[in-house]
Order: C-alpha cells, then sequence, then structure tokens
C-alpha cells in the first residue's frame, strides 16, 4: 500500500484538475445560457420586422418576430403530430407564396377530429394575407424515435427541406414561420403555441463537479496524512 500511495494521490490530484475544469466549463455554459434566454426574450417581445435578407447565421435568425404578406396554397397542406397544452393533435403548415419565395407557415394546432380542411372551411383564406410570427430552425429527420416518412406522408418533426420536397414548393425559405395568437375564421388552427423553454441547470451541474473536485483534493490530503 506504502508504495502505491503516491500513485494514488496522483490520481486523486489528476481528478480533482479534471472535476474543477469541468466545473469551471458549467459555468461559462451557464453565463452562454442566460445570455441565449435573454436575446430571445428581447426578440420575441420585439415589434414584427420584415423577412431577414441573410440566411447565413441561423442563430440571428431563430425566434425573430417578423411580419410576412403573401398567398397560401391551401391545397399543398402538411400536418406534423404535435402533442400541445391543448392536447395530441397536428400542426397545420400551409406553404405561403411571398415575393422572396415559398414560407413554410405552421398557421397552429388542429385536433384530430378538425384535421380535414372540410371541417375549417372558415381559415381557408383566399387572396393576400399578412400573418405575424417567430422564425424558427427547419427540424430534419423526425421526432424522439420517430422518423419522418415523406413517401406515406407521416410527419413528427417541421422538416422544411423534406417537406419543401413532397409539396413541390421551390425556391423555399430556409426557416418556417410560428404563427402568433391572431384567431383564425372558424377559431382553427389555433396559432400562438410556440414553447420557449432552456434548460439551465449548469449552476447544479458545476456545484456537482466542484465538490467531486473538493473530495478528490480532501482523499489526496488524508493519503498524504497516512504517509506521514
Amino acid at each position: 500500500m506504502t508504495r502505491r500511495r503516491p500513485l494514488l494521490v496522483a490520481l486523486a490530484l489528476l481528478a480533482a484538475a479534471g472535476f474543477a475544469w469541468l466545473g469551471a466549463w458549467q459555468v461559462e455554459r451557464r453565463a452562454w445560457k442566460h445570455e441565449l434566454i435573454a436575446r430571445v426574450a428581447e426578440r420575441v417581445a420585439a415589434a414584427p420586422a420584415p423577412l431577414p435578407t441573410d440566411w447565413s447565421d441561423p442563430d440571428a435568425i431563430e425566434y425573430r418576430r417578423v411580419r410576412v404578406t403573401g398567398r397560401f396554397r391551401h391545397d399543398r397542406e402538411t400536418f406534423v403530430q404535435a402533442l400541445t397544452e391543448r392536447g395530441a393533435g397536428f400542426w397545420v403548415i400551409t406553404p405561403l407564396q411571398t415575393a422572396q419565395g415559398w414560407l413554410l407557415v405552421n398557421r397552429g394546432f388542429v385536433p384530430p377530429e378538425r384535421r380535414r380542411p372540410v371541417t375549417r372551411q372558415a381559415a381557408q383564406l383566399p387572396g393576400a394575407v399578412t400573418i405575424t410570427g417567430l422564425l424558427r430552425l427547419s427540424e430534419p429527420g423526425g421526432g424522439f424515435l420517430r422518423r419522418n416518412n415523406p413517401a406515406n406522408d407521416r410527419w413528427y418533426s417541421r422538416d422544411v427541406g423534406a417537406i419543401a420536397a413532397v409539396r413541390d414548393v421551390a425556391p423555399v425559405l430556409p426557416f418556417f414561420l410560428d404563427a402568433d395568437a391572431t384567431p383564425n375564421s372558424g377559431g382553427l388552427p389555433v396559432g400562438g403555441l410556440t414553447v420557449i423553454r432552456f434548460a439551465d441547470n449548469h449552476l447544479a451541474y458545476a456545484l456537482t463537479w466542484f465538490t467531486l473536485a473538493a473530495m478528490s483534493i480532501a482523499a489526496a490530503v488524508l493519503l498524504l496524512r497516512q504517509r506521514r
């Protein structure tokens, strides 16, 4: 045991250094997350602006509040499975033809029994419309453990590229719009259900790593004292 004690002390100190680094990293992540939350809150509360023309930086686009005018193509609607505060149902994704190209608009939520357009004809708006909402980034692939199945028209995420390809709308803007809570004729779809929530557990993680670092240092001290 005496011969192995220096090795154990070195391992304990190495572990302490690693845990301390992880704790410091979580502190940095916490600061970044708080900046993100503040930035998104500012965007959501801002007055609506026109669609951006520079799409090179996705972080600069997401959750921007915009207002856009165009014409819906209701015959090319897509239904994406949704679980909301109103229960299970579908997001109604409708292509909007704008001056900048096609924009997929999440008009809002409908329950399963109101999925068919014939059950909500009052909301099938003809002519030019103006929509206000939040820009969102594409959700490629699908949902948790469920892949989008374009061939069978089954959608679990709002994948802009895949939906645009199936609905034959091009060129399509590389994001979609979550419509706000402005009521639609007939009450459906229900917009304004965007969930903005960011996990903020970094302080707890940091305290855990720093505690482990302190325990590792204590273990090294105990080993040195035993040696003496």
